[in-house]
C-alpha cells in the first residue's frame, strides 16, 4: 500500500492510481532567469524521489515539468542582459542559457532526466492550449478582459458554488475586490489574477484574437501551469508537486482556472508539497550571503551527491537545515556507503568458508531484506530518515561480516535498490580499480607473507598516491578510494 500526505484534504491517504498502473504527475519546475538555488533543488529531489517510489512499486509513471520561460522575471533578465535584442530574441536567449544549466544541475544532482517530460510555457502548443483555456473561461463568465489584460474572476468563481481556498484558508478578511497584475503577489490576500497581460513597452507579445479584437500579449504565470497539464496529462491527473510556498497563490489559482467550468471540480487528486531548505536555521537570502547555488557548492568541494544525501536525511514535510555541519556529516556518511559499495568487485558469487555458512546466511539474508525495507519506507508518505535507516542496518552488517561471508549477488543488489530508489548513485561512483593495481595488490599480500615490510610499505604508497587506500582485515586486503 502507497500512502501520501494529500495537502487537499490535510491526512495522510491512501494512494490509489486514476488508470491503473499509469500515473500521471506534474510539477512545478524553475522560472529559468538565474540559476536555480539548493532550496529550488530540494523540490526537485523530492519529486524525484516521488517518482522512483511509484516505479519501485511497478507503476508506469508520466512524470511533465514545466519549465517557466516567460513571466515577469525572465523579461526583466532579458532586457538587463540584451538590451538591444528583439524582445522575443532575447527572452529566448536569457531563458535557454538558463535552462540549460538548470537541466545540468537537475541532472548532476541526481534526478534522472530521461524519465521527464519537460514543457517550455513559450512552445507554440503551449500557447495556444493557454489561449483556448483563457477563451473557455471568457465564454462560461468566469473571466473579463480589463484595459490592461485578462483576468480571472475569484467572485464568479465562489458564486458557481465552487471553493476557492482548497489548499489554504482563504476568508473575507484577505480577499480583495482588486485586480493584481503581476505575475507573484502578496501571499496574505487574494485578488483577481492576470490569465493575460496586454504587451507593454519592450515586452515580447503573441497576437491574441478575443471577439474580434487582437489583445496583444503573454500569459499570466498561473494559466501556464493549468494549460501546459492538461495539454500533456489531462484532467484530473493524480499528483501534483511543488514547495510550499506555491500552494499560495499559484496553486490555488491553477485549481480555480482549471475547475471553473467543470461539473468535476477535481484538478489533481493529490498534492504534495516540501518544506523549504534553511541554511544554518535561517531562510536563504541573498542580504544575510548565504544564498546557495549547486555551482557554489560544488567550488566549496561539496559532493552534490552529499547534498541530495542531506536532503534525504530530513523528511520532506520537515524542512532541511543546510550547514556545512550537516554537509561534512553527509559527506562522511556517503563516503561509507561508496567505500561498502566496492566491496562488490572484492566478493564472490561462490561462498568458500565451509565453516562460515551460518553468519554467511545471516548477513546476507539481512542485505537480500533490504531493498523491501527501503520500499516499503518510502511507500509510507516517502519516509526518507526510515529508509535510511534500513541502509545502515544491512551496511552495519556488512562491515561487521568476514569478506568471504558475503555474497556478490546480493550485495550488487543493495547497491542497485538503493541507486534505483535513492538516486545516489553508488554503482557509478565506485567502478572497479585497474587491472595493474590489483596486480600491486597481489605483490604487497606476496611481500607480506614474506614479511618484507619495505616493499609491503613500497607497493601500498603507490597505490594510495593514485587513490588507493588498503586495509588489512580478517586475513584479507580490502581497497577503498581516497576520494578528494
Amino acid at each position: 500500500m502507497i500512502k501520501l500526505h494529500n495537502s487537499l484534504t490535510k491526512q495522510i491517504e491512501e494512494f490509489i492510481p486514476t488508470n491503473d498502473q499509469h500515473v500521471r504527475i506534474y510539477s512545478c519546475g524553475p522560472t529559468v532567469y538565474d540559476r536555480v538555488h539548493i532550496g529550488n533543488l530540494s523540490a526537485f529531489i523530492f519529486a524525484d524521489l516521488l517518482r522512483r517510489m511509484l516505479s519501485g512499486h511497478g507503476l508506469k509513471v508520466t512524470h511533465v515539468m514545466n519549465l517557466t520561460d516567460v513571466d515577469d522575471k525572465t523579461i526583466r533578465r532579458s532586457r538587463e542582459e540584451q538590451p538591444d535584442d528583439d524582445a522575443h530574441e532575447a527572452l529566448q536567449k536569457t531563458t535557454e542559457r538558463y535552462g540549460a544549466a538548470f537541466f545540468k544541475d537537475f541532472e548532476t544532482v541526481g534526478n534522472d532526466l530521461s524519465a521527464y517530460t519537460f514543457i517550455k510555457a513559450t512552445d507554440e502548443q503551449s500557447i495556444d492550449a493557454m489561449q483556448t483555456m483563457i477563451r473557455e473561461l471568457l465564454e462560461q463568465g468566469f473571466a473579463y478582459v480589463a484595459e490592461d489584460g485578462i483576468y480571472f474572476s475569484i467572485d464568479a468563481y465562489k458564486k458557481s458554488g465552487k471553493t476557492y481556498g482548497q489548499l489554504v484558508s482563504i476568508t473575507a478578511e484577505n480577499t480583495a475586490e482588486a485586480r493584481i497584475a503581476n505575475d507573484e503577489y502578496d501571499k496574505e490576500s487574494a485578488h483577481d489574477f492576470a490569465l493575460w497581460k496586454k504587451q507593454e513597452d519592450g515586452e515580447p507579445a503573441w497576437d491574441f484574437m478575443v471577439n474580434g479584437e487582437n489583445i496583444a500579449g503573454r500569459p499570466g504565470w498561473h494559466i501556464e501551469c493549468s494549460a501546459m497539464s492538461r495539454m500533456k496529462i489531462g484532467q484530473p491527473f493524480d499528483i501534483h508537486t511543488g514547495g510550499v510556498d506555491l500552494k499560495f497563490p499559484h496553486h490555488e489559482n491553477e485549481i480555480a482556472q482549471s475547475t471553473a467550468g467543470n461539473d468535476n471540480s477535481t484538478y489533481a487528486k493529490v498534492f504534495l508539497h516540501n518544506e523549504h531548505v534553511l541554511v544554518d536555521n535561517r531562510k536563504m537570502s541573498k542580504s544575510l550571503g548565504n544564498f546557495y547555488t549547486l555551482e557554489n557548492l560544488i567550488e566549496k568541494n561539496i559532493d552534490p551527491m552529499a547534498f541530495r544525501l542531506l536532503v534525504l536525511q530530513s523528511h520532506y514535510s520537515n524542512q532541511t537545515n543546510f550547514s556545512f555541519d550537516n554537509v561534512v556529516s553527509a559527506t562522511n556518511r556517503l563516503k561509507r556507503w561508496r567505500d561498502i559499495a566496492s566491496l562488490r568487485w572484492q566478493t564472490h558469487d561462490t561462498l568458500t568458508d565451509d565453516d562460515d555458512k551460518d553468519t554467511s546466511f545471516n548477513v546476507n539474508g539481512t542485505i537480500l531484506a533490504a531493498p523491501h525495507a527501503i520500499r516499503e519506507a518510502l511507500a509510507n508518505n516517502l519516509d526518507t530518515p526510515t529508509a535510511l535507516v534500513a541502509v545502515e542496518a544491512a551496511l552495519d552488517a556488512i562491515e561487521t561480516a568476514r569478506l568471504d561471508a558475503l555474497q556478490h549477488d546480493a550485495l550488487v543488489a543493495l547497491i542497485d535498490a538503493i541507486d534505483a530508489l535513492l538516486g545516489l548513485q553508488l554503482a557509478i561512483s565506485t567502478p572497479d580499480i585497474r587491472d595493474e593495481q590489483k596486480q600491486f595488490i597481489i605483490k604487497r599480500e606476496r611481500a607480506r607473507e614474506e614479511k618484507n615490510w619495505p616493499r609491503s610499505d613500497e607497493l601500498r604508497d603507490q597505490l594510495a598516491a593514485q587513490g588507493i587506500v588498503l586495509r588489512d582485515t580478517n586475513g584479507r586486503t580490502i581497497w577503498t578510494r581516497n576520494e578528494p
